[in-house]
C-alpha cells in the first residue's frame, strides 16, 4: 500500500487515478482548488481518501501552504503533478503577477517538488503538444510578448516534462518520469477528444504504485505505459540547468 497525493484532482484524470489508486488499496490525497470544488469531488469517495488539501496552485503563497498540508500528514510514497490549465484566453495575472498558465501548470510543480518532502516517486503531466514549445526562456511570464494560448501551453508542458528529467538527473534517489496522458474527453480536452480517459489516468497510477520494472526506470517520458521520445531540449542538461535558473528567480526556490 502506498500513500500518494494528487494536485488538481477533484475531477477530470486527476479523481480518475485518485479512485483507480483508492480501488487498489492505496491510501490518496486529494487536493482542490477550493472547499466547494473538495466538498463536490468527496462526495462520492469521503469514506475512502486519506484526505484532502485545499489551495489555488496559480498563488504562490497557496501552493506554499498546498506543501505544508501534504507534509503534515507525512511522506508521501508518490506524487502526481495532474493539474494544469489550457483555456486561458489571456495572459491574466497571478497574486504575485506571473502569468496564470506558468503559475499553474510549471511554477506550482516546481514550488511542490522542492518543498513537499521527497517522495520515492515523481510523475508530471505533460503533453504530446510540448514538442512545439520554444526553448528560448526569454520570456517565460510572457511579460513582453504578446499572449498566445497555444503558444504558452506548447511551453508550460516543455518545460514540466523537463522538470521532470531534471530531477530525475539531480536526485537518483527518486524516480521522477513525466507523461503525455493523451486528447482525452475531460474538461480541458473537451467532449470530442479522441483518447481513451482511462488510459490517459492509468499511466499514472502505474508510475507511482507498480512495481513493474519499466515503471521504477526514472528519468523517463510515457505514452499509455511505454515509453515515448521527448523533444530533444527535455534530456539536455544545459536546458534542464538553465530552465532551474529561470524558475528559481521567479519563485525564489532553488532545486538542487
Amino acid at each position: 500500500m502506498s500513500g500518494v497525493f494528487i494536485t488538481g484532482s477533484s475531477d477530470g484524470l486527476g479523481l480518475g487515478a485518485a479512485r483507480a489508486l483508492i480501488d487498489e488499496g492505496h491510501d490518496v490525497i486529494l487536493h482542490a482548488r477550493s472547499n466547494e470544488r473538495a466538498a463536490s469531488a468527496l462526495s462520492n469517495i469521503a469514506d475512502a481518501v486519506l484526505g484532502v488539501v485545499i489551495g489555488d496552485l496559480s498563488s504562490a503563497e497557496e501552493t506554499r501552504s498546498i506543501a505544508d498540508q501534504v507534509n503534515a500528514f507525512g511522506r508521501m510514497d508518490a506524487v502526481i503533478h495532474n493539474a494544469g490549465v489550457y483555456h486561458e484566453a489571456s495572459r491574466g495575472r497571478t497574486p504575485e503577477g506571473h502569468a496564470k498558465m506558468l503559475a499553474v501548470n510549471v511554477l506550482a510543480p516546481f514550488i511542490l517538488t522542492s518543498l513537499i518532502k521527497r517522495p520515492e516517486r515523481l510523475i508530471y503531466l505533460s503533453s504530446g503538444m510540448h514538442r512545439s514549445g520554444g526553448t528560448s526562456l526569454e520570456d517565460i511570464d510572457w511579460m513582453a510578448r504578446r499572449w498566445n494560448t497555444t503558444t504558452a501551453y506548447c511551453e508550460s508542458k516543455l518545460y514540466v516534462a523537463t522538470l521532470a528529467a531534471a530531477v530525475a538527473r539531480l536526485w537518483p534517489d527518486v524516480v521522477s518520469s513525466s507523461l503525455d496522458p493523451g486528447w482525452v474527453p475531460t474538461k480541458m480536452g473537451g467532449a470530442g477528444a479522441p483518447d481513451d480517459l482511462e488510459e490517459g489516468h492509468l499511466t499514472q497510477t502505474w508510475l507511482a504504485v507498480s512495481q513493474d520494472e519499466a515503471a521504477t526506470v526514472s528519468g523517463k517520458y510515457w505514452y499509455h505505459r511505454r515509453q515515448s521520445a521527448p523533444a530533444a531540449a527535455v534530456n539536455d542538461p544545459i536546458f534542464q540547468d538553465r530552465l532551474l535558473h529561470a524558475l528559481a528567480k521567479l519563485t525564489e526556490i532553488a532545486i538542487t
